[in-house]
């Protein structure tokens, strides 16, 4: 038992250290906590905002509207953040619009920060769609790359430059995709002029989603003393009943600092300690992290608080992490949680709803959270880019299983295969791992959904883009979603797990549900055959009107969406006892799209509406996903049965 427990920890410091060695990124990006060392203040709200209507789209820029408050370079209208600021008005133009915007926002920032100069003071963009650039009265302190993922500034030294200033935040951000961002898209000027005006040009996108724009995620100050707690890393595993903790501590600000780390139970009595920068805490009766309807105490979660008292002892920070102790291994036909097999049965979703676009809202996560445990969904992917963190910490705390996608979307250009693209992409790997390598809930990643990887390049772009994250953490999986067909995949043999997307009877062989079984089987076939991989089946489904009826089932109708739903889900039944590994449908809800012939205000894919109202599919799926869980034998009495939530 001792050999097995050494050879246990040996293993598990050599996945760590390849984590740790791996990561490029020069800082940490811990989400910023409270403590009794660390102060918050949102910046959530209105603030002032102005799109830049001028040809170039480039007038903010040359009037250089950031030295001055907003409302002095002319007219400006109240937006809130976060929100996507496409809903908000009934101006057609702004809803469409292309290019530079411009947010303001003055705040009082407390007297005892600007005081003290042994406090940093860091704002912070939780996300902003997509180009970014940020000023401090005046000052510019950074810009970000990238419409998914937090950025952030340390504003300490503008701020006390002039202390009798309030602090004036400028944002300016540009939604403007073109081939080297992720997802990809490309502006095509019109220079018919018997046809469109001079100047007119239309942004094209390769995804089938609305391309929202603004600050969808929280704007914030916070603070830490000069000599912090920058980042932790942590490794989880187990033996019989003892836990592991891998865990990795990197401080900034001081060459030297006393560290004490310590490991709780959900309690706040500690079970393991250290006072090293790094090292193994044994966790004895470990209670482990397990996912939704697989354990009766689902998303058991350990919280890790590192203490630094700087070698002056003059000042001392206070970091808490979340843990959740668990396993992730993959086999030839299984997906392996703490040795369990587990299977997915859960959804696909977007950051979407009426008015706020994609802008965060916590009212809406609550509901879709409720609506997950309602359906008996153990999983979702977040495509098609990083969610939220709030979102994940909701995951790891009610044991829901995440595959986390990359904005990788709509890879569809020869010319995004580039160097441009590809450095690029792996940055955006780098950013996203480095955010959300610590949440429990996250089993896997995805670079890339419907790429067009039968081009030739596509083989080396993702062989690097799969080895880069596969080396950025050793301990998950990697997948990318695919519809290509499965002799010509060029990202196929370097993936852990294979992602299908399929529309039988939808986008080819429409109406025609009696093809359903057949085809499915052949593509299942034909994919593990080539590659002997488990295979999930990460989007299926039928637009669906809601309130519109036939029988026969008709396309678009509510008794058709059920139809390809059950077709679907015989032969999952069928091949889940082999190598499929999970099912999840396309869509969770209703969502937003670009206007065009085959879509009627958006995509109806949902088995729930855009408002979160059930369609007869949520109830297929609700009965098919408890009896899911419960055929596993794994749960207790009381939840053998759909309960409400």
């Amino acid at each position: 038992m001792a050999a097995a427990g050494g050879v246990l920890v040996f293993r598990l410091s050599c996945l760590f250290a390849a984590f740790a060695a791996a990561c490029p990124l020069d800082a940490g990006m811990l989400f910023p906590r409270e403590s009794s060392s660390r102060e918050r203040k949102e910046l959530s709200g209105l603030w002032s905002f102005r799109a830049d209507m001028s040809p170039s789209r480039n007038q903010g820029f040359l009037g250089a509207w950031y030295k001055q408050r907003l409302a002095e370079t002319g007219p400006v209208i109240d937006m809130p953040v976060p929100a996507s600021y496409n809903d908000i008005t009934q101006d057609p133009k702004l809803r469409d619009f292309i290019g530079w915007v411009w947010y303001e926002r003055e705040t009082v920032v407390p007297t005892r920060w600007i005081a003290d100069e042994g406090t940093r003071i860091v704002l912070r963009v939780g996300s902003a769609h997509y180009y970014s650039v940020v000023w401090v009265n005046g000052v510019k302190v950074t810009e970000h790359k990238g419409g998914h993922l937090p950025f952030e500034a340390e504003i300490g030294d503008v701020l006390r430059k002039d202390p009798t200033q309030p602090c004036r935040i400028t944002i300016a951000v540009n939604n403007t995709l073109s081939l080297d961002t992720l997802p990809p898209g490309s502006i095509k000027h019109m220079t018919d002029r018997t046809k469109y005006p001079d100047g007119y040009f239309v942004q094209s996108i390769f995804f089938d989603f609305f391309n929202y724009a603004g600050i969808h995620r929280s704007v914030l100050l916070y603070t830490t003393p000069k000599a912090y707690v920058d980042d932790i890393t942590v490794v989880t595993s187990f033996l019989d009943n003892t836990g592991l903790v891998q865990y990795k501590v990197s401080v900034r600000g001081a060459s030297s600092a006393a560290l004490s780390v310590t490991l709780m139970d959900k309690n706040g009595r500690c079970v393991a300690s250290s006072s090293e920068p790094a090292g193994v805490l044994k966790v004895i009766d470990v209670n482990l992290w397990w996912p939704y309807l697989m354990h009766e105490n689902p998303g058991y979660l350990y919280s890790m608080e590192v203490r630094l008292k700087a070698a002056d002892g003059k000042s001392e920070d206070v970091y808490a992490l979340p843990v959740g102790i668990r396993t992730v291994s993959v086999t030839s036909t299984q997906f392996l949680i703490n040795n369990k097999p587990f299977y997915f049965h859960g959804v696909n979703k977007h950051e979407d709803s009426d008015i706020r676009g994609k802008g965060f809202d916590w009212p809406l996560v609550v509901k879709d959270f409720n609506l997950l445990k309602w359906l008996g969904a153990n999983s979702f992917r977040t495509s098609h880019y990083p969610y939220a963190e709030e979102i994940l910490q909701m995951c790891d705390r009610h044991g829901i299983v995440v595959i986390d996608e990359c904005p990788g979307v709509g890879i569809k250009d020869i010319l995004s295969f580039g160097n441009a693209s590809l450095t690029h992409h792996l940055v955006v790997m780098d950013e996203l791992v480095r955010r959300d390598k610590n949440h429990p809930s996250v089993v896997m990643w995805s670079v890339a959904n419907e790429p067009a990887a039968e081009m030739p390049p596509a083989d080396f772009y993702f062989k690097t883009v799969i080895q880069h994250t596969k080396a950025l953490d050793p301990t998950r999986p990697v997948t990318f979603v695919t519809d290509s067909n499965y002799a010509r995949d060029k990202g196929a043999p370097y993936v852990d797990v294979i992602c299908v997307n399929s529309y039988l009877s939808w986008y080819h062989d429409s109406g025609h549900v009696e093809l359903i079984a057949l085809q499915l089987n052949t593509q299942f076939e034909n994919w593990y055959g080539k590659y002997k991989k488990p295979i999930i089946q990460s989007e299926y489904g039928a637009d669906t009107v809601p309130g519109l009826h036939s029988d026969p089932p008709v396309m678009f109708t509510e008794e058709y969406q059920n139809i390809v739903l059950k077709n679907y889900h015989k032969v999952f039944d069928e091949k889940r006892k082999q190598y499929v590994i999970g099912e999840l449908i396309w869509n969770f809800a209703d969502f937003m799209t670009s206007q065009g012939v085959l879509r009627v205000v958006g995509n109806k894919k949902g088995v729930f509406t855009r408002q979160r109202q059930p369609k007869a599919a949520a109830f297929i799926l609700k009965e098919r996903y408890w009896r899911l869980a419960n055929d596993t034998g794994r749960l207790p009495p009381w939840t053998k049965y759909p309960c409400s939530f």
